[in-house]
C-alpha cells in the first residue's frame, strides 16, 4: 500500500508539472558552422515593380491590393549559406541597433542576443533603447540543435531592405544560450516565420510576420531565394546570398511555373510528402513513413532531415547503385567526409533525389528533384591535392525536414493567405550553366493513400491532455488516502504500525 501511494504521489506531481509550467517544445533548427567552396555566381537580371494579378491559376504575382509592391529593395537582402545560415540585416529599437538575424520558417519567435556572447560580435542593449518595453515573462526555446532561454519585450523593428515601414514587434531578449551561437556565424538572433501556435511561451504571442502584415498592411505570403549553392562562401567576404520578400513573389528570381503544395497544418510549414525516388528507383515504402511525424520546410535546418526507417532506405538505394563501391559508413552517417583528386568529378557518381509532393488538386502530385551538387556537399579547407564532400543529409527521429539542401534549388513561395506553398526552380540554382534543380508534374497520386501525413497532437490537445492526467490522478490520490485512513479507526487501540507511519510522513 505504501508504495502504491508513492507512485500516484509522483504521478500527480509530475501531471501537475506537466500540465502547469511552461516546457521546451522541440524546434528542428539545426546549423552546421562550416563553410563551403560554391563556384558559380548568381546572375540576376533587373527588378521590376510588379503590380497585382493573377495568371488564371491562382498564382499570385508581387502583389498589393493597394496598387503595387517595390521589390527593389528585398532583392539580394539575405547574406550567408546552408552550412552557417542565411540571414537578414534589421534595425531594433529606438535609436536602431543594426544586427544580422536568421531566417527560420520553422519557428515562430523573434529573439535577439540581449548579452555578450564569445561567438558574436554584438547584441541588442535594451537599456539603450528608449521603445523597448519588458513584459516580465519568461521564454525559451529549445531546438533540434541548441536552446535559449531569455524575457519577452516589445520594441521596433525597421528592415532596411524590406518593406517600407516601422513595426511594434514582439521580441525576445536572450540572457542564456546554450550551443545556439556557433563560431564563425555573422547572426546574433533569429527570426521565426511560422505560425502563431509554434510561439512560446504561448501562441498569443503573435510572430514577426504576423505582425508586418497587419501593421503594414501587404498581403500574407513572402518567398524566398536561398543562393548559398550558387554563390563562393569566404571568411572575409559575405556576398549577397538570397532573398526574403515579404509580400509576394518576385519573377525574375525564378524560372518556369511556380507549382503549389496545400500546407495541411498551420504551425510549422507543414506539406504531404507522397514518395521519394532515388535516381529513377522508387523506395516503394508506405506513404505515411515520410510523414512521420511531420514533414515540414524550415530554412532554418541546415539538411535534409528523413525519417530513420527513409534515411536508410535512400542510403541503400545510393550505395546499390554499381557506381559507387567500398563507400566507409561515416561518410553516410555525417562523421566522415569524402575526399577525390580535385581533376576529377565525383558527381558522376551519385544519382538524382526526388520528392514527390501532393498538389492542390488533391489527385495529383508534382515532383521536385535536387541533383548530387546540392546534397554532395564541399567543404573548404582540406587539403590543397584533394577535394572534400560531406552528405547533406541525416536521420530524424522527429519528422521529415526539408531544409536548405532542397531548398537552395528552388525559389519557395510560402502563400499563407491561400494555405500553401509554392515550388519553382530558382535562378541562382545553377552550376556551371547547369542547373541543379529539376521540377515536374502533374502526376496521378491514385496509387497512394489519400491522406499520407501522420496524425500529430498538437499543442492545445497536449495541454487538454495534461489537465485531464492531473483530474484523473487527483482522484486515484483522493481514494488511495480514503483507503490508508479509514481502517486505522477499526484497529484495536489505535495503533499505527511503522510503515503506516512512513507513509503519512512521506505524504506530508
Amino acid at each position: 500500500m505504501a508504495n502504491i501511494a508513492l507512485f500516484s504521489i509522483w504521478a500527480f506531481v509530475f501531471s501537475l508539472n506537466f500540465g502547469a509550467t511552461y516546457c521546451y517544445f522541440s524546434i528542428p533548427l539545426k546549423i552546421y558552422p562550416g563553410k563551403y567552396n560554391f563556384t558559380t555566381e548568381a546572375n540576376l537580371s533587373s527588378v521590376r515593380v510588379v503590380a497585382l494579378k493573377s495568371d488564371g491559376e491562382g498564382l499570385s504575382l508581387a502583389s498589393d491590393p493597394s496598387g503595387t509592391v517595390n521589390f527593389l529593395d528585398m532583392v539580394n537582402n539575405l547574406q550567408g549559406d546552408s552550412g552557417r545560415g542565411y540571414y537578414i540585416e534589421m534595425s531594433i529599437g529606438t535609436p536602431g541597433q543594426k544586427l544580422n538575424i536568421l531566417v527560420d520558417t520553422g519557428s515562430s519567435n523573434f529573439a535577439v542576443a540581449a548579452a555578450p556572447h564569445p561567438f558574436i560580435t554584438s547584441y541588442f542593449n535594451t537599456a539603450l533603447s528608449s521603445t523597448f518595453q519588458s513584459t516580465g515573462r519568461s521564454v525559451g526555446v529549445r531546438y533540434t540543435q541548441g536552446n535559449w532561454e531569455g524575457v519577452l519585450g516589445t520594441d521596433l523593428v525597421s528592415l532596411p531592405k524590406g518593406p517600407n515601414g516601422t513595426i511594434a514587434i514582439n521580441i525576445a531578449a536572450i540572457q542564456l544560450s546554450d550551443s545556439f551561437f556557433l563560431p564563425g556565424i555573422d547572426w546574433q538572433g533569429i527570426l521565426g516565420l511560422a505560425y502563431p501556435m509554434l510561439a512560446r511561451p504561448d501562441s498569443s504571442v503573435e510572430p514577426f510576420f504576423n505582425s508586418v502584415v497587419k501593421q503594414l498592411g501587404i498581403p500574407n505570403m513572402f518567398s524566398l531565394q536561398m543562393c548559398g549553392a550558387g554563390l563562393s562562401a569566404s571568411s572575409a567576404v559575405n556576398p549577397p546570398a538570397g532573398s526574403l520578400i515579404m509580400g509576394g513573389a518576385e519573377p525574375t528570381l525564378y524560372r518556369g511555373s511556380i507549382w503549389y503544395t496545400p500546407i495541411v497544418e498551420e504551425w510549422y510549414y507543414q506539406v504531404e510528402v507522397l514518395k521519394l525516388e532515388v535516381g529513377d528507383q522508387s523506395l516503394n515504402l508506405d506513404c505515411k513513413e515520410y510523414n512521420a511525424d511531420k514533414a515540414i520546410v524550415d530554412s532554418g535546418t541546415t539538411l535534409l532531415r528523413l525519417p530513420i526507417n527513409v534515411f536508410n532506405a535512400v542510403v541503400e538505394a545510393i550505395t546499390g547503385s554499381s557506381r559507387i563501391e567500398n563507400f566507409s559508413s561515416g561518410f553516410w552517417d555525417g562523421t566522415k567526409l569524402a575526399c577525390w583528386k580535385k581533376d576529377e568529378n565525383p558527381m558522376e557518381l551519385f544519382p538524382k533525389l526526388s520528392i514527390y509532393l501532393r498538389a492542390t488538386n488533391t489527385s495529383q502530385s508534382f515532383r521536385i528533384t535536387i541533383l548530387p551538387q546540392l546534397y554532395i556537399q564541399p567543404i573548404v579547407d582540406t587539403e590543397n591535392e584533394l577535394e572534400c564532400f560531406r552528405f547533406g543529409m541525416s536521420p530524424s527521429s522527429n519528422g521529415l525536414v526539408i531544409g536548405a539542401t532542397v531548398m537552395e534549388g528552388f525559389y519557395v513561395v510560402f502563400d499563407r493567405s491561400q494555405k500553401r506553398l509554392g515550388f519553382a526552380l530558382s535562378s541562382c540554382a545553377v552550376s556551371d550553366g547547369e542547373p541543379l534543380s529539376e521540377i515536374a508534374g502533374p502526376f496521378s497520386a491514385a496509387d497512394v493513400a489519400a491522406d499520407c501525413s501522420s496524425s500529430v497532437l498538437k499543442e492545445p490537445v497536449l495541454w487538454m491532455i495534461s489537465y485531464a492526467l492531473v483530474a484523473v490522478c487527483a482522484l486515484i490520490l483522493i481514494g488511495l488516502l480514503l483507503l490508508l485512513l479509514l481502517p486505522c479507526r477499526h484497529r484495536d487501540r489505535g495503533e499505527i504500525t511503522d510503515e503506516s507511519s512512513l507513509v503519512r510522513h512521506r505524504i506530508k
